[in-house]
């Protein structure tokens, strides 16, 4: 459930970032899946990779770029959250990879998206 400014700002970012990752030939597997540990924003398929993308969005770069969020801590996280993903569900790949979405939605104009592959595995 989104609650607020800040969570609707974040269901855009994934919106957006999905419209993206489509566009580009991904396969969307799973968004939003939760575990105890925690949630993956984006399970994909990326040709024969499967991928977890983290999706962070801002208003303004006032704080930082979004990807400056995404810290070791977070990225050790998230390959955590992959393996348990990767055991509840059906699925194989020749490589398993973490990317990541930075949306920034201005008060104007349309969305700037930048992804970057491989952050870490």
């Amino acid at each position: 459930m989104v609650v607020g400014a800040r969570g609707a700002v974040g269901a855009y970012g994934e919106r957006v970032a999905v419209a993206h990752l489509v566009g580009q030939g991904f396969v969307v597997l799973d968004r939003n899946w939760r575990c105890r540990f925690g949630e993956l924003d984006v399970v994909a398929r990326d040709g024969g990779a499967l991928v977890a993308v983290e999706v962070k969005t801002r208003r303004s770069e006032a704080c930082g770029h979004p990807l400056e969020s995404l810290t070791p801590v977070k990225v050790r996280r998230l390959r955590q959250l992959m393996a348990h993903w990767l055991a509840e569900h059906d699925e194989h790949a020749r490589e398993v990879r973490l990317d990541a979405v930075a949306v920034l939605r201005p008060a104007t104009g349309p969305a700037v998206v930048q992804h970057v592959r491989g952050v870490a595995w």
